[in-house]
């Protein structure tokens, strides 16, 4: 008895209908190329906004923030390269991803067929914390700079022992605090 291939049997099991046939096509007025056209046209727009070159594409708007939560872009990787430690250090100070699917307008960030739950551009993420933790980090380190700038006033004022003392109005350095403007130069 000749043996039989498993692709003649699938001829023969059609042929003698025994199989149900799919259809050679799919249905071809399914959907009109320029109505699926101009249905990805305005996803496409609706999800990038306003063209425009002078587009902050780190904006959130501020309505899209809960209460007493604080939304900041923080680097997730350089070069497709994550850093551990730097996710680590995110961690312990209380960022955490915003999730995406937690509301229509955070879907509205990321494209229609992203598959991740967080929002990332340009090798960020859109992370969060409690605002009670933002402002006690940002009074820390208000804290350390400042003190970082004593330091350095105490060391331009100190002499070596057995000279001429900074007191001396003649040699006491001269320290200007305040902002000015930078020349750029072109």
């Amino acid at each position: 008895m000749p043996k039989t291939s498993s692709f003649q049997k699938t001829v023969s099991d059609i042929a003698e209908g025994n199989v149900e046939r799919p259809p050679l096509r799919v249905n071809p007025k399914a959907e009109d190329p320029r109505e699926r056209a101009t249905r990805r046209t305005a996803q496409i727009r609706d999800h990038i906004g306003n063209l425009d070159e002078g587009t902050d594409e780190f904006f959130v708007p501020s309505q899209m923030i809960p209460d007493m939560w604080t939304y900041e872009w923080k680097r997730h990787t350089i070069y497709n390269q994550e850093d551990p430690a730097y996710t680590v250090q995110l961690a312990r100070e209380g960022w955490e991803a915003v999730p995406v699917d937690r509301c229509p307008s955070h879907r509205a960030m990321m494209p229609v067929t992203w598959t991740k739950n967080t929002i990332e551009r340009k090798g960020m993420v859109l992370m969060e914390r409690p605002t009670d933790i933002t402002e006690e980090m940002r009074s820390i380190e208000l804290r350390r700079a400042r003190q970082q700038v004593r330091v350095k006033e105490q060391q331009l004022s100190a002499t070596p022992d057995g000279t001429m003392s900074r007191n001396d109005p003649r040699v006491a350095p001269k320290i200007k605090k305040g902002y000015s403007p930078v020349d750029i130069p072109e």
